[in-house]
């Protein structure tokens, strides 16, 4: 039997969370383009919250633009990972980080000026009417017109990972995850010899923006962040430095094509209250 327990997952993948982001280009084009939208659509200055912020990679980049953060993650490792990198990013006075839940955030009303949620936090709420509560405690919490910036996995992100690379073992959740977007421990032990990642929804991107709007969200943008890129790691990783400028050029250009939000890894929704 497996233990897909998101929590367990991010307890034990450690460091790995923080370095992720900066691994190899594909996973540089999803924090680089990510940012692009903070930095185009944040307010000057105020309190941002990042709920699901790991080990702190957005929650340092923000505090060293002098946002003041708040991260909130479900795994205590993460939370203690995130201490550490911003007493060593010396900005201890910024970054505040605490256990916590997206389903129940402990804030009041209206108290942050502008909410994350980014790296695909909400995929791992597999319950539809639990990520709704999810989506209505982002919404909650936001003041008003504050920006609130999403991410979520997309659903042929898995389906093209076990085409490439895991075929052999995983070919059973192929039709159940394009149906529903569901991968959970039942089906994983069902499908795939009980070998699996932490349970995820993942999403169209229409299912997406629906989702968010029926939360209250008004959605300006989606984006894909990886776009074509998608599932390139080990080819982009071997491929010389123009050659991987060129596909950044692409990623970037094709981001908000809604083909290639459907098809990237990872889509961001950029939304108001």
């Amino acid at each position: 039997m497996s233990d897909m327990n998101p929590r367990n997952y991010y307890d034990e993948y450690g460091e790995n969370e923080w370095e992720r982001l900066g691994r190899d280009p594909v996973t540089r084009m999803e924090f680089e383009n990510t940012v692009d939208y903070l930095d185009n659509h944040l307010p000057e200055s105020g309190r941002v919250l990042d709920v699901g912020g790991a080990a702190g990679r957005y929650a340092v980049w923000l505090a060293e633009r002098e946002y003041d953060v708040t991260l909130v993650d479900v795994s205590e490792t993460q939370v203690e990972l995130a201490r550490e990198n911003a007493a060593e990013s010396g900005l201890e006075d910024r970054i505040s980080a605490e256990q916590g839940d997206v389903r129940d955030l402990r804030f009041e009303d209206d108290e942050f000026d502008a909410v994350c949620c980014l790296g695909g936090p909400l995929s791992h709420v597999v319950d539809d009417t639990e990520r709704a509560r999810a989506m209505a405690e982002l919404r909650r919490v936001a003041g008003g017109d504050a920006p609130v910036f999403v991410s979520v996995i997309s659903r042929f992100a898995p389906i093209r990972d076990i085409l490439k690379f895991n075929l052999d073992w995983s070919h059973g959740l192929l039709v159940p995850i394009a149906e529903d977007g569901k991968y959970t421990e039942e089906r994983v032990d069902e499908y795939a010899n009980g070998e699996g990642w932490a349970e995820c929804h993942f999403f169209r991107a229409d299912e997406f923006e629906a989702e968010l709007e029926d939360a209250g969200f008004e959605v300006e943008q989606l984006v894909g962040l990886e776009g074509v890129a998608n599932r390139m790691k080990p080819e982009l990783a071997e491929a010389s430095d123009e050659a991987v400028e060129d596909v950044r050029r692409l990623v970037k250009l094709l981001r908000e094509d809604r083909a290639v939000v459907d098809f990237s890894e990872h889509m961001l929704a950029v939304c108001r209250v």
